[in-house]
């Protein structure tokens, strides 16, 4: 799935099944597959920090210095629910504007999607979060929103736009995210790694789907025309 080449992206009218296609399933299913494990792991344990996650908290505690909570600050403040919802509808814009409607839609169903499902789950769960929160203190603490947002725009944009700089850049933008929300105590380390297995996990299954119908809408207007 690392296309680092400088091919255009599909065009939404070619009728060409994408061959990184069968990678993003496997590694949705694996993703969701990991996500469910680490859900039952801290249900087992009644929502409580598990032993890593004790052990990363304090050591960010130990870490912690007024510049460095600033610098955390700035992920948690472009991550954050507002910020996203811009940044998903001006990204989706942007597609409609230059037409690529598939891309639109690809885009604004995964963002819609990780939300619905995240936000119910994170309440429904209520865990509670790390003592001292610098941010939100309710229990809605797994899975991490900001994380599971931040890494499923990251990755839709890179499967999309198949450029080596943007799969780097999201790399580098995930995991600031995730030590952004651990290191204000906003959340446990298993929050945000389940945040990111929930964007993986949401943003490649819906590549997926939605190359399924550009290619099968495209093959039928090709049959059509023939």
């Amino acid at each position: 799935m690392d296309a680092t080449t400088d091919a255009p992206a599909l065009l939404p009218d070619r009728p060409r099944v994408d061959a990184r296609r069968p990678i993003a399933l496997i590694v949705g299913v694996a993703a969701t597959v990991l996500f469910v494990a680490l859900r039952v792991a801290v249900d087992l344990d009644g929502g409580a920090p598990l032993a890593f996650d004790q052990w990363w908290d304090g050591a960010m505690a130990a870490l912690a210095n007024p510049v460095a909570v600033i610098v955390a600050w700035i992920p948690a403040t472009v991550g954050g629910t507002i910020g996203m919802i811009a940044i998903g509808i001006s990204t989706t814009i942007v597609f409609l504007l230059v037409k690529r409607p598939w891309d639109a839609l690809n885009v604004a169903g995964a963002i819609a999607l990780v939300v619905l499902i995240g936000a119910p789950l994170a309440a429904v769960i209520a865990r509670a979060r790390p003592s001292g929160s610098l941010a939100e203190t309710q229990a809605t603490s797994f899975p991490s929103g900001h994380t599971a947002v931040a890494t499923t725009i990251a990755i839709t944009l890179a499967l999309i736009l198949r450029r080596g700089w943007i799969w780097a850049a999201g790399v580098v933008w995930v995991l600031l995210m995730m030590w952004s929300r651990t290191y204000l105590h906003a959340h446990w380390l298993s929050d945000v790694t389940a945040g990111f297995l929930e964007g993986v996990a949401v943003s490649t299954l819906v590549w997926a789907l939605v190359e399924v119908w550009r290619v099968r809408r495209a093959q039928r207007v090709v049959g059509a025309a023939a």
